[in-house]
């Protein structure tokens, strides 16, 4: 499911309202350090045809003709997201867009959240630490408690450690939102002890303001995954219910 604008939208979601979508990677392409066997964009090798990535001017423009749009039809948006068909953090103008567009954001619709789902791994490049710094939602993912588990789920690269995603994680100081997959295939199972604790034990260092724990709700790339009714996951995750921490579940 290719997006092919770089500002599209806004389209409901799960999770996030009525959602503004910004794709900072190529139009027809996709780009990113994951091959996650679950992701709505397919594999990444479906996705080589546009290897073109829009520069800082280019997603200003149109994120600044789309809110005035938007505005002028009376449209509401809840939020202004980054995701589209890759890891949004990889484009090299990343943080001076983010600066364009907390100005457009605060000239158009004020209300609205700028939120950026990204898959974490580059929090130890400053600039792109500072810049998630400065957005009302930095939804940072981790799938999986280990190294292991991270390859079969994320499929990422072998210089992935998800000890140095943690460290990045944790120079938020819990003022970030934590995002998690729960699923399961023939290779893993999502809500098994072995995995849920190490997953657990990760949440209690990093203790972040709110929890989006959700499962798949459409078709993935990787045959034969299933997904998770929400009062398995809530049944699975009410110690740390009880504990205090905001989770957000989303079921099948």
């Amino acid at each position: 499911m290719l997006r092919e604008d770089i500002v599209f939208g806004p389209i409901k979601s799960r999770r996030l309202g009525r959602s503004l979508g910004i794709n900072l990677l190529p139009e027809k392409g996709k780009i990113c350090n994951f091959d996650c066997i679950y992701c709505e964009c397919g594999w990444n090798s479906e996705g080589l045809s546009d290897t073109r990535i829009p520069n800082a001017a280019a997603v200003r423009n149109a994120l600044e003709d789309k809110l005035c749009q938007c505005m002028l039809e009376g449209v509401q948006i809840d939020s202004i997201t980054f995701s589209g068909d890759g890891e949004p953090t990889l484009n090299p103008d990343f943080a001076r867009i983010i600066d364009d567009t907390i100005i457009l954001r605060n000239t158009f619709y004020p209300s609205a959240k700028i939120s950026v789902l990204s898959n974490a791994t580059r929090l130890h490049k400053e600039d792109v630490f500072q810049a998630l710094r400065k957005v009302d939602q930095p939804i940072l993912k981790l799938d999986a408690p280990d190294n292991t588990l991270a390859a079969i789920i994320n499929r990422c690269g072998k210089d992935y450690d998800v000890n140095r995603v943690i460290e990045g994680m944790e120079r938020f100081q819990g003022n970030f939102i934590l995002q998690t997959i729960f699923l399961k295939c023939k290779d893993f199972d999502s809500l098994s002890p072995a995995v849920l604790e190490g997953w657990k034990a990760w949440v209690r260092l990093l203790r972040p303001r709110q929890i989006m724990a959700y499962t798949i709700s459409r078709p993935t790339p990787l045959a034969g995954i299933e997904a998770y009714e929400e009062s398995a996951i809530r049944d699975a995750l009410q110690d740390l219910l009880d504990e205090g921490f905001s989770i957000q579940i989303k079921g099948k």
